[in-house]
């Protein structure tokens, strides 16, 4: 799940539980690094991408809604 528009066809809950996960795989990839068992370093920009992509569209729909 990389894409925005794959983001926004998600409903509230999945995007929630989208959310939690990827803060979750987020904070495990920050402890491997700090261990430096980290094999792709990478992967922590793109889990926190995908967080900032997540909380713009849970931020589009508060917005939309008022």
């Amino acid at each position: 799940m990389s894409k925005a528009s794959a983001v926004r066809e998600m409903s509230e809950e999945q995007l929630e539980h989208e959310l939690r996960e990827t803060q979750q795989s987020l904070f495990r990839l920050r402890l491997q690094a700090a261990t430096e068992r980290n094999d792709v370093p990478s992967n922590v920009k793109k889990m926190r991408r995908n967080i900032a992509r997540i909380r713009t569209v849970q931020r589009e729909r508060e917005i939309a809604k008022a």
